[in-house]
């Protein structure tokens, strides 16, 4: 369980981007955040494996406090947790299923590391990834000749490659159009079913959000004004998150 006990983040230029969030996520969950462009939505998920640091409150997963890890209990920590980006972070001049193996690199000796020396359960660890993401065919494929919506599918591969119990996703989907979008948030809601991994998601596509979710968090200045499942989510919900504004795609 993720819990956010009176959570707080203000940057050092002054900007408070969480104000006493209290939240608590069950495991198996599929959350989406929702909210503006500054709202707070990514420092919230990058918290949670602290890319970034809290500045009060407390902020445990599954009973560790996370603001008290450091060095290797903190490498450990994170390796359990699955990142996704919105630019993918893959090496795009080597193949497919190198990229999705350097997640297995933290368990490696600098020796097999520098060799590249995979294991053969590593490898195929590796290639079941890909099969259950779709991707399988691509394994041996260079990275570059893939296109966006490939190239974040891999990225989830590797993920799944570190057997996390979380996966946080920040803004996945962004750069993709609507199919390649909806084709990729169809196998984070299978890996969510299929294998009971938590998924912590901010998106800017609200449509996107009540199609997958179980659960809606919507977040401005850094508050969360509202928490509930994706049918509660209305016309009044969505003026009080977004102010009025024309960034709720979709609605």
């Amino acid at each position: 369980m993720i819990v956010f006990d009176e959570v707080s983040k203000t940057y050092p230029n002054g900007v408070k981007a969480l104000d006493g969030v209290s939240l608590q996520i069950r495991q198996g969950e599929f959350v989406a955040v929702i909210g503006r462009s500054g709202a707070g939505k990514s420092t919230l998920i990058r918290a949670i494996n602290k890319m970034h640091d809290i500045s009060a409150g407390v902020l445990t997963v599954d009973g560790t406090e996370v603001e008290r890890l450091k060095g290797k209990a903190l490498r450990q920590f994170r390796h359990r947790i699955g990142m996704i980006f919105q630019s993918f972070n893959l090496v795009k001049r080597t193949t497919v299923i190198k990229n999705v193996l350097a997640a297995k690199v933290p368990e490696m000796s600098l020796f097999r590391v520098f060799l590249g020396l995979y294991r053969q359960e590593d490898k195929l660890e590796a290639l079941t990834a890909l099969d259950k993401v779709g991707i399988l065919e691509k394994a041996y494929t260079r990275v570059d000749q893939l296109s966006g919506g490939q190239q974040q599918r891999v990225a989830l591969a590797r993920t799944l490659v570190q057997n996390p119990k979380i996966i946080l996703a920040d803004e996945p989907v962004a750069a993709l159009d609507p199919i390649t979008a909806r084709q990729v948030m169809d196998y984070f809601l299978k890996i969510n079913k299929e294998m009971d991994i938590t998924i912590v998601i901010n998106i800017h596509h609200v449509e996107l959000a009540l199609a997958y979710a179980d659960r809606v968090v919507g977040i401005r200045e850094g508050r969360i004004l509202f928490d509930g499942p994706p049918s509660e989510v209305g016309k009044d919900v969505i003026d009080l998150i977004y102010a009025g504004e024309q960034e709720a795609e979709g609605l």
